[in-house]
């Protein structure tokens, strides 16, 4: 054991190896492609296959084959071996000495703040995903939410086609725009409850801790404006993506949060990033 503990730390060692492993671990439990890990970490391939080598080698990733392609997911199996035999073994029985004080305990309540809970969109471009979040939970919050989204490289204003599907679909769009995601940076921005991503490039980047830990997922949809095709495939595309985060985010308005433990919803929350993608009527 530990020679395999001695393994697992020095492949973790590795500025760039450390950054591959965090990127998967935020994109958990998503099989993520090398060539898509190559261009969100601006790595050679060459270099990459290396230190996927390593921590594959290390029991840290999983390596996966489908078709020609090579998919990597964090091993978490391998990952809470490490921690038990650190945080567990190495405090000789008085466990209480090594988890981080900050670590909010896995069976504490999840939040519940007296206001609406507050929940933050992100995606990369904040014109698209993000806007169609926002305002999907704003229309079926009920009240309980509180719906925001910013992007990380955001465009100068939402995407037109997307201010025309929500009104049609019946959304008040009046106060929708892109925002810089240092927008909520700020010492009077809102404390958010929780932050989902629903664009793999804003999930693959490292993004800024969070005051107060809140609860996050990814929710990665495909961008509806790069499909292939003219305007009808694009808007068959868009209709699509609205009905994947409709779906999505009906699911987490129904959530009985207040009766949830930490750890419950946010394998709830991870679990509705997994539901079937259906095609929408146009």
């Amino acid at each position: 054991m530990e020679i395999d503990i001695l393994s697992r730390l020095s492949a973790l060692a590795h500025p760039q190896r450390l950054a591959l492993f965090r990127l998967l671990m935020r994109r958990y439990p998503d099989q993520v492609a090398a060539g898509e890990l190559a261009r969100a970490l601006d790595l050679k391939a060459s270099t990459l296959s290396a230190y996927l080598a390593t921590l594959v080698q290390a029991g840290l990733l999983v390596q996966t084959r489908a078709g020609t392609s090579l998919l990597y997911s964090v091993n978490l199996a391998g990952v809470r071996q490490t921690f038990d035999h650190l945080f567990l073994d190495c405090c000789r029985g008085r466990p209480e000495l090594c988890p981080p004080i900050s670590m909010p305990s896995a069976t504490e309540p999840a939040p519940r703040p007296e206001r609406p809970y507050n929940v933050l969109f992100l995606c990369s471009g904040n014109s698209v995903r993000s806007i169609l979040a926002e305002s999907l939970l704003r229309h079926e919050g009920g009240g309980m939410f509180n719906a925001y989204s910013a992007g990380t490289n955001p465009c100068s204003a939402p995407d037109p086609r997307v201010l025309d599907l929500l009104r049609t679909c019946g959304h008040d769009i009046a106060n929708l725009r892109s925002k810089a995601l240092s927008t909520y940076r700020c010492p009077d921005a809102p404390g958010f409850d929780f932050v989902f991503t629903v664009c793999d490039r804003a999930a693959n980047e490292e993004c800024p801790t969070w005051p107060g830990q809140p609860i996050s997922a990814h929710w990665g949809v495909p961008d509806p404006t790069g499909v292939p095709g003219g305007e009808a495939e694009k808007a068959l595309a868009l209709k699509q993506t609205y009905g994947a985060l409709s779906r999505r985010i009906a699911g987490f308005a129904a959530l009985p949060i207040k009766s949830l433990d930490r750890v419950s919803l946010q394998h709830a929350v991870d679990d509705l990033a997994r539901l079937p993608e259906e095609n929408v009527p146009s």
